[in-house]
């Protein structure tokens, strides 16, 4: 594999929560971050991920999420006396249900250079099903097949699932529902078949035994997914130098083939919580061949605005974007990413 490295485009993020409106009134965004990408025409699209939560009342919680009313999904507003102890204010236990304090949908963005972004006031796809209760977190954009594939996170008591969207124009989108029920996210659709099927890149969740890592699978038709086999996972557990990925390990954005085989951008974190962006390749025609992985991670949160935010020391990427190619040279591929759950950023992956 090539010698890559990631150059930041921009010492400031591209976009930042303040740039967001909140969808509910009432409501304030608290986050907009971790975006898919891709290009339609001449724009740049961004889904980005925007959580939002009730203002804040004195002496309790407040927790927005998705239920049954008469046989109709609907957004309700739980309000829960403050607990007395210390508690984490994204996540709470209460009566021995957990609850999420926010509630995440996704948002348009679009430009026409890749720096400057103007973002839509409505999200454009909002929990709306029972396996969404939670919220719609973290998505990733694949063109196949002559349409947009989203894949994303839906999150409800019963953990994070997978749910696929389909679009060819951004302006209206078609729920396909769970394709990979919990726990299970960062899924990746490969942007062809290989070998007559469909192939994408999971991270199923453990528990007691194993540590979480990146899977692949396959599928006749893109809805129902088998042949799950193991990819790769985190080296730190035997490898100190590799402790920057040793407590969890996810897939980016959708893989790109290159002449040397399929790139795939993932993110690895540490016992600390901190995220940093590596690369892997697989073979071409038989992606269940990993012939490549970095040796170091090739971004980690170093500035002021990916160190702290709503959860600190993050850059963590779900979208990447192929520029056009000048001339006899490849076009760079720009990366965007998630900084501490609080903005994005922009950055060019150049090889050497």
């Amino acid at each position: 594999m090539r010698n890559y490295h990631l150059r930041r485009l921009s010492n400031q993020p591209v976009i930042q929560t303040s740039d967001v409106k909140p969808t509910i009134d009432g409501f304030d965004v608290l986050g907009a971050f971790n975006p898919a990408a891709c290009r339609v025409g001449n724009e740049i699209i961004l889904l980005l991920r925007v959580a939002e939560a009730p203002k804040a009342r004195k002496g309790f919680i407040s927790v927005p999420l998705i239920e049954d009313q008469d046989g109709v999904p609907s957004l309700v507003i739980k309000h829960f006396p403050e607990p007395n102890e210390p508690y984490d204010p994204r996540i709470v236990t209460i009566g021995g249900k957990q609850y999420l304090t926010s509630l995440s949908h996704l948002r348009l963005a679009r430009s026409s250079d890749g720096i400057h972004f103007t973002i839509d006031e409505k999200p454009f796809l909002f929990p709306a099903r029972l396996d969404e209760a939670y919220g719609i977190e973290d998505a990733r954009i694949t063109f196949l097949d002559g349409q947009y594939w989203i894949m994303y996170t839906a999150v409800s008591e019963h953990g994070p699932a997978v749910g696929l969207a389909l679009t060819i124009d951004f302006k209206t989108v078609e729920r396909m529902g769970i394709i990979l029920p919990p726990p299970n996210k960062d899924v990746a659709l490969f942007p062809q078949k290989i070998n007559g099927k469909y192939m994408l890149l999971h991270r199923p969740m453990v528990s007691e035994i194993g540590k979480p890592s990146v899977w692949l699978a396959e599928s006749i038709d893109g809805v129902h997914w088998g042949s799950h086999r193991f990819l790769f996972g985190g080296r730190g557990l035997t490898n100190p130098a590799f402790a920057w990925e040793g407590a969890k390990i996810g897939a980016g954005p959708e893989p790109i083939l290159t002449d040397e085989g399929w790139l795939v951008c993932y993110h690895g974190a540490d016992a600390t919580h901190s995220y940093s962006l590596a690369l892997a390749l697989l073979d071409k025609d038989n992606p269940h061949i990993v012939l490549d992985r970095s040796e170091a991670p090739l971004l980690q949160p170093e500035l002021a605005w990916e160190r702290e935010g709503f959860f600190p020391n993050v850059v963590f990427s779900n979208g990447w974007i192929q520029q056009p190619d000048r001339g006899d040279e490849p076009g760079s591929i720009w990366v965007y990413y998630g900084a501490a759950d609080s903005g994005v950023g922009v950055a060019e992956l150049v090889a050497e």
